[in-house]
């Protein structure tokens, strides 16, 4: 279980929101006045919902459920994305560091077996404030950093102690791609720089009675047309962040929200190809879920 972060970690944490540096983005909005960047949060995360959630990876479900806590705005919106509504339309409530770490309670009293935040990395020194004061209240439960893989190497390395299991996504390989779908060309490079750093900070995901509770574990969403982007993507965790890395390969891919305006994957995914990109992931030896 990870510890509660110092008074002193969360303050250096929030003087990246000021100007706000949290993010590639550099937006250098001052956010605890309000002002809002390119994920449109401002001085306080939103949070769209909470509960025990059973639709993540087997580990983290357990019995209980994940404890999910889906917060509001994103730092790369996606055309295609899937929570739309909560990553592009903010739906959701502020929330304070008390109020979040009284739903992380709620969630441990309820059975969860994590604290998983979804789309974190534009909140974290809020959440950071959130954990360190739920630890003194009697938090237990391992913290899931479920994000976007879109970070900044300052702000991460600030969660060490903090996170448990790391849950990045890995998107796209190229700077085109990336650019076209989030219009953050720099993806492919802040997402290699992320998994290196997580993977240090936590190692190979650890499994006990069929529960993770520490480490890493990476998504990867197959989606149509790059299939070369995903062998690249997958070769890269076997070879330069861990050869026995915990990856899912992941099918869900739909033409969701604006896909419509972008031809190539205004369509679902074919069998094969995710066929090949899962069969290309198990010859490298990945530990796929």
């Amino acid at each position: 279980m990870s510890i509660r972060p110092a008074e002193q970690t969360v303050a250096e944490a929030y003087a990246l929101a000021r100007p706000c540096v949290i993010c590639p983005r550099l937006c250098r909005v001052d956010r605890p006045e309000g002002e809002r960047g390119y994920c449109g949060i401002g001085a306080l995360p939103r949070v769209a919902s909470a509960g025990p959630h059973y639709g993540e990876e087997p580990p983290l479900v357990g019995r209980g459920g994940s404890g999910t806590i889906f917060l509001a705005g994103c730092n790369l919106l996606c055309v295609f994305c899937q929570n739309y509504s909560i990553s592009h339309g903010r739906s959701g409530r502020s929330a304070d560091p008390a109020r979040i770490a009284q739903i992380m309670l709620n969630l441990q009293e309820d059975g969860c077996e994590n604290i998983n935040f979804v789309t974190p990395s534009h909140v974290v020194p809020w959440l950071m404030d959130a954990v360190r004061r739920a630890r003194l209240d009697g938090l237990r439960l391992p913290i899931v950093y479920n994000c976007g893989g879109y970070e900044r190497l300052e702000a991460l390395r600030l969660l060490e102690g903090t996170v448990d299991i790391f849950m990045p996504d890995a998107k796209f390989w190229s700077a085109g791609t990336a650019d076209r779908y989030t219009d953050a060309p720099d993806y492919p490079e802040r997402m290699r720089e992320a998994l290196r750093e997580m993977q240090r900070q936590v190692g190979d995901l650890q499994v006990e009675d069929g529960i993770a509770q520490r480490g890493l574990l990476v998504r990867h969403l197959v989606m149509p047309g790059l299939l070369e982007e995903s062998k690249r993507i997958l070769r890269f965790i076997a070879e330069e962040v861990s050869p026995n890395a915990s990856v899912n390969v992941m099918e869900q891919y739909r033409p969701m929200y604006k896909a419509c305006d972008c031809p190539e994957i205004n369509r679902p995914l074919r069998a094969q190809e995710y066929a090949e990109a899962r069969l290309f992931a198990e010859k490298l030896g990945l530990r796929l879920l």
